[in-house]
């Protein structure tokens, strides 16, 4: 690609920089997603094509043209523009291999949670996170009981995808230390959620813990579990 800088202005000669953006939207849309991050920096046109609307409802009819007949639904979780729709349908078909009506509200409720574990600096309590969540899928129809199955899944995702990073361990480190709080079925968090935590603690995290954390981590996690592993002792 040949640039010439005049007046200050970059000009672009080549053939694509004459196309106009709804040409380079029929293109983009069919170059694999894998690319699209690469794509998009290329140059500032290139950029605010991806940043508009149009790309990504072309995006979402083309890869998921039953999008299109998904009404609106009730419930805390917004459903939000064609880039976010695109986005939840493809964590739902790419993490969860789910297929149905729900595919795109799990994935909604999946970049919900993990939105707010990963760029909040003072998320809200499991609880509430938890809550929201059920009561999304509760609003939709879904029963307690697949509710709360879905929001354990979607809890167990979030966390195996957080970054490895310092946010996450204080995140997480909160997550282990929080109170017990008696929540009627199907608002508490399975098992199978709180362990995950305390597991990624001591497995992924241990050495990020300072001596007192560890032993207040610990002695958090004799407390629900019995016994622990022994991975996870031994500051």
């Amino acid at each position: 690609m040949s640039d010439s800088v005049a007046n200050n202005t970059v000009v672009d000669y080549t053939p694509f920089g004459k196309l106009p953006d709804h040409l380079l939207v029929e293109i983009f849309v069919r170059v694999p997603i894998s690319e699209w991050a690469q794509i998009s920096c290329v140059k500032r046109q290139w950029a605010n094509v991806f940043r508009g609307e149009c790309l990504w409802q072309a995006a979402l009819t083309r890869t998921y043209p039953c999008a299109h007949q998904t009404k609106r639904w009730p419930g805390p979780i917004p459903r939000g523009m064609s880039r976010r729709r695109y986005a939840a349908l493809y964590v739902s078909k790419r993490i969860f291999a789910l297929d149905g009506e729900m595919d795109e509200i799990v994935g909604h409720a999946y970049l919900f949670l993990k939105e707010q574990l990963e760029f909040s600096d003072m998320p809200p309590t499991s609880s509430i996170l938890h809550g929201t969540i059920i009561d999304q899928f509760i609003a939709c129809g879904k029963s307690r009981d697949i509710a709360n199955e879905l929001a354990s899944q979607i809890w167990l995702a979030a966390l195996d995808n957080l970054e490895d990073n310092e946010h996450t361990f204080l995140i997480l480190k909160r997550l282990a230390l929080e109170g017990d709080v008696f929540l009627p079925y199907p608002y508490t968090k399975s098992i199978k959620v709180q362990w995950k935590v305390f597991e990624k603690l001591f497995t992924d995290f241990r050495d990020c813990f300072s001596h007192v954390d560890y032993y207040d981590v610990l002695g958090c996690a004799k407390n629900k579990f019995q016994p622990i592993p022994s991975a996870w002792m031994g500051y």
